[in-house]
């Protein structure tokens, strides 16, 4: 098997530079649409039933903190392991590690709950990680929420290790 570096993976995918940091291309969405009188989720108008990416992160940047209204599943592709950071709701801090490596209690898929605080990472060097993400109710960057680092300090000042590492000191332009 050929192993290929970013710039294959950026071209061939057709990826763009995400706000939240890496690079994606929206995949698939659902034809169907839903409401928030169906769910426990409040958002305006309509959501697709589903939407999916592709997202590729490197070790020099970051997937920074942010929130959605919507469960999201990620799954591994290739390239290195990559750590989801999440904020859970009640303030409880979890890393999941997505990668093969299964007996390092990695794992090919994991799910990110709505109303989360959460982004990623990678620990190796010179390296990237290549996922899908599924988010449902779909995606809309309306319910797209990015938090600058004195805004997650205040509320939770007991992930002060993490908070500066993953989250903007002021929110760039979207």
């Amino acid at each position: 098997m050929k192993i290929h570096g970013v710039d294959y993976w950026v071209t061939k995918l057709g990826l763009e530079p995400h706000p939240e940091g890496g690079f994606y291309k929206r995949t698939y969405e659902s034809g169907e649409q839903v409401s928030d009188h169906e769910l426990t989720v409040q958002f305006e108008g309509k959501r697709k039933l589903y939407t999916s990416i592709y997202f590729l992160l490197t070790s020099e940047n970051v997937s920074h903190f942010h929130r959605l209204k919507s469960d999201e599943l990620w799954y591994f592709h290739t390239g290195s392991s990559l750590t989801i950071h999440v904020i859970h709701e009640n303030g409880e801090y979890k890393e999941i590690k997505l990668g093969l490596n299964l007996e390092e209690g990695e794992v090919l898929q994991a799910l990110v709950p709505k109303n989360s605080i959460f982004g990623s990472s990678i620990k190796d060097n010179d390296a990237y990680s290549l996922v899908g993400c599924m988010v449902s109710p779909g995606f809309d960057f309306v319910d797209f929420e990015l938090f600058t680092q004195e805004e997650l300090l205040a509320k939770y000042p007991q992930h002060q290790e993490i908070i500066p590492k993953l989250a903007y000191k002021q929110i760039p332009q979207i």
